[in-house]
Order: C-alpha cells, then sequence, then structure tokens
C-alpha cells in the first residue's frame, strides 16, 4: 500500500540545507503542510528544544536531512563535529519521533557508511563488512548509528521508520566553502575562479583516478518523497544513479561547462579517498524508481547556483 502524504503535517529537518530545501521544493506538488524550523529557534543538538518543539508541532511524517557535512578536510581537522553533531542531531530528533507518535520518518545516510573496500556496485548488505575511508570515518560511523537506531526502534517498537543511502549529491544551495566543501562544489568554485582570472593551470587533489557517482539533489528529494510512499523495510536503501566517473573527467566536464581552457595538475602528495564508490542500486530500480538529471545538466544548474550567489 502507498503511503499518502495528503493533509500530513511534515517535518523537513535541515530544510535551509541542500538536500532539505531540495526536499521542500518537492514536497510543494503534494498536498500537505510543511513544518519547518530554523537554528535561532531551535538547537537540533539539545534534546529538550528538539522535544518541546516536536510536542508543540505536532509532525506525522519527519525527513531527516538535517546534519553536519563536509569534505575531506573538514572530516580530517574537525572529527568531533562531525561524530558528535550528527549523532546527537539524528538521536534527538528520531527519539524525538517516537515519543511524539510521529508516524512515518525518513532518515538520509551517506554512501560513506561502506567499507574502503567494498565489492562493486556497493549493494546494501556490505554495511559492516569491512573498515571504513579513515578520512572520512568519523561522519561515517555517525551515520552508521542512525540506521542502526532506525532498526532499533522498527524492532523494539514497530516504528514506521526507514532509511536510504544517497551517493555523493550536487546541486543548488551547495556548500561552495573553499576548505569544507564536497568535490562537485569545490571543482566548480576552483575552476570558475580560474576562468575568471585568467590561470593556465589548476591544482587539484589527489591523482584523479578515483571514481565517484553524482546525483543531483533533485533526484534524490524525488526519491525521498517516493520511499516515503512506497518503502517499509529496516533494510537501508541506496538511491544513486548507477553509473560512475573519475575525478579527472569530472573536472573536465565542469571546465567545459565553465568554458575553462587551462590545464589540470593533480597533486598526488594529498588523498584520493576511496578508490572507488558506486551504488547498487537495484533495490530502488526495482520498486520503480530511478534518476533522470544527466550530470553535465545538472552540472549547469549548479554552476548558475554558484554564479548567482557571487562568491
Amino acid at each position: 500500500m502507498i503511503y499518502s502524504l495528503q493533509g500530513k503535517r511534515v517535518w523537513v529537518a535541515g530544510h535551509k540545507g541542500m538536500v532539505g530545501s531540495a526536499i521542500v521544493r518537492r514536497l510543494s506538488r503534494e498536498n500537505c503542510t510543511i513544518l519547518n524550523v530554523g537554528r535561532a529557534q531551535v538547537n537540533l543538538e539539545n534534546q529538550a528544544e528538539v522535544y518541546e518543539w516536536m510536542n508543540h508541532n505536532k509532525p506525522e511524517v519527519v525527513f531527516l536531512a538535517a546534519a553536519t557535512v563536509g569534505g575531506i578536510l573538514a572530516n580530517s581537522v574537525r572529527p568531533v563535529d562531525f561524530i558528535y553533531n550528527n549523532l546527537m542531531i539524528q538521536t534527538n530528533i528520531i527519539s524525538g519521533a517516537h515519543a511524539v507518535g510521529v508516524q512515518k520518518l525518513l532518515f538520509l545516510g551517506s554512501s560513506c557508511i561502506y567499507p574502503r573496500e567494498a565489492t562493486q556496485p556497493i549493494s546494501e548488505e556490505e554495511l559492516l563488512s569491512g573498515p571504513l575511508e579513515p578520512t572520512n570515518q568519523w561522519y561515517a560511523i555517525a551515520k552508521i548509528a542512525g540506521i542502526k537506531l532506525i532498526q532499533a526502534y522498527r524492532q523494539q517498537y514497530g516504528c514506521d521508520f526507514i532509511s536510504c543511502m544517497p551517493t555523493n549529491l550536487y546541486g543548488p544551495a551547495d556548500n561552495y566553502h573553499p576548505e569544507n566543501s564536497h568535490v562537485v562544489p569545490a571543482l566548480i568554485r576552483k575552476i570558475t575562479q580560474a576562468h575568471k582570472s585568467g590561470y593556465k593551470e589548476v591544482i587539484l587533489w589527489g591523482t584523479g583516478k578515483a571514481l565517484r557517482e553524482f546525483l543531483y539533489v533533485d533526484d534524490l528529494a524525488d526519491a525521498c518523497v517516493f520511499l516515503m510512499q512506497n518503502y517499509s523495510d529496516g533494510l537501508p536503501i541506496n538511491v544513486g544513479v548507477g553509473q560512475d566517473i573519475s575525478i579527472a573527467v569530472l573536472a573536465n566536464i565542469i571546465a567545459e561547462v565553465v568554458g575553462y581552457q587551462g590545464d589540470f595538475v593533480y597533486d598526488s602528495t594529498k588523498p584520493d579517498g576511496t578508490p572507488r564508490k558506486l551504488l547498487d542500486t537495484t533495490r530502488i530500480n526495482n520498486l520503480g524508481w530511478t534518476a533522470t538529471t544527466k550530470l553535465k545538466d545538472g552540472i549547469k544548474i549548479a554552476h548558475q547556483d554558484f554564479l548567482a550567489r557571487n562568491l
């Protein structure tokens, strides 16, 4: 049976972030009441504040998109933020959802939960089958704990809580910070600035050989709504496009979109991260959902978003 969002009070936790704002855009097509609250009103790391807000606003559905996120450098220099903040945020919201009787909750994890040397493409069964990638282990451990908490509430209390594991994301409202961003926004910023400044070359981290899969954030939002309506199981479910490319190819695609014609120099003294990370999306595809946005088309939109922010 399809779970209907019609007439429901739906809380998008993290509504100002890239994922949360995309979910809000997608929910505008559903006949539901969208709830949100900013950091100035509620500190999601404070259980009392979260419980008080949830008790007062009575959400029936929760999309848990709030998180502390960042790239390899941010994970390396701020490990406490990535494990502690995320553990607190997700624990407060998930336990609060049970306490106030939320009907359904979707927890957004990350593909970094899977082992560094996982079999490719990575199926959901690979979880906890080997050591994690050291450069993002703090974030990964927090997300794994969130998945297990979802499963625990299903097992002990019968809560209809689910979790999905998106691959690498990009799109409007991304974080373009020069030190804390992920690879797509980092490259968009660096290559755009090089183009404007007339630089002949751009230095990029790693060898350029690492393989990654990239999902446009509005495709993820559509998948989240689809799963909320059509999925109910304790096993986390992958969300991706089913195809990966090298960082070198990604850089060339972004250069083409930006109009940059210089060269790329790869600093192999910097880490590549996981050698390859491609998700097996068989389970969600068999349910009837597939991604629709082509990578170059999505990067064009992301680039325009970056320019509009005058960064």
